[in-house]
């Protein structure tokens, strides 16, 4: 049976650390809030009842010759609400804010062996463009 849950864009610092035991570690107060404030920067959050059971952030992303794009930067469920629609559902939502803010496209990097989530986006509307290789330069 599925769990009703409604999906609501977080607008404080404190729905973000409500959230964190979604996220891959502790939220900090402070960059909550500097999250929130940031033009392009977004969080939607999956509620069932009262729980924080999923989120999907995204950023948008503005090139002078391109236009504006979203990154799902990234998305969660909750373990135990899993494989009841919500991250398919939050990256739809996400989506449709994107075409809202006239985004010409939405895309995200998934690592190539995770099978869930390249159904989820997938079953969400996204397509596979190929291969992608994504390097970093770490600042530590």
């Amino acid at each position: 049976m599925d769990t009703p849950y409604e999906i609501r864009r977080a607008t404080t610092a404190a729905e973000l650390t409500a959230a964190q035991h979604l996220f891959d570690g502790p939220a900090r107060q402070e960059w909550a809030a500097r999250f929130l404030a940031a033009p392009g920067h977004l969080m939607l959050i999956a509620y069932v009842g009262a729980e924080a059971a999923g989120f999907v952030s995204g950023i948008e992303m503005l090139h002078p010759d391109k236009g504006t794009e979203m990154c799902l930067y990234e998305l969660a469920v909750a373990e135990r609400h899993r494989r009841r629609g919500i991250g398919r559902a939050l990256a739809a939502a996400l989506a449709a804010v994107a075409r809202a803010r006239g985004c010409y496209d939405m895309w995200v990097g998934v690592d190539t062996d995770n099978d869930p989530a390249l159904a989820t986006y997938r079953s969400a509307g996204a397509r596979d463009e190929g291969r992608f290789a994504m390097l970093t330069w770490p600042f530590e």
